[in-house]
């Protein structure tokens, strides 16, 4: 019942890992950071832009695998600087109006890249 999610629709994994993981109904994803599929690099932006780069990714993943933003249930977030909190709110508010996902935030030395944001998420598969 595992099956690796592979899409070009997000970053390839830049290590000995998978972009996410089917197991039954769940998703997992690797987590994620604002990195362009197009160019493989960082995106050369403001922290709400970095966000909002993040979730594309993410929602290119679990496109991929049957499901959507819209079918998580928890994501775990990093951040370099908690102090980006309140903008990290705004666009989460915009794209989960109604009954958001759980979802942990926790502030780390450093990310991959040099990052300043990293995503993961668990969902479930669309119809589940």
């Amino acid at each position: 019942m595992r099956t690796v999610i592979h899409t070009d629709k997000a970053p390839a994994a830049i290590g000995p890992y998978s972009q996410g993981v089917c197991w039954g109904n769940l998703i997992f994803t690797a987590g994620q950071i604002p990195i362009d599929p197009a160019t493989g690099k960082l995106i050369d932006g403001s922290f709400e832009e970095q966000v909002i780069q993040v979730l594309h990714n993410l929602s290119g993943i679990l496109a991929s695998a049957g499901s959507s933003l819209d079918q998580v249930v928890k994501f775990t977030i990093f951040v370099t600087d908690l102090d980006n909190f309140p903008v990290l709110n705004k666009v989460f508010a915009r794209y989960f109006k109604e009954d958001p996902p759980a979802r942990s935030l926790v502030q780390v030395a450093a990310l991959p890249l040099r990052a300043e944001i990293e995503i993961e998420a668990i969902a479930v598969k669309e119809g589940a």
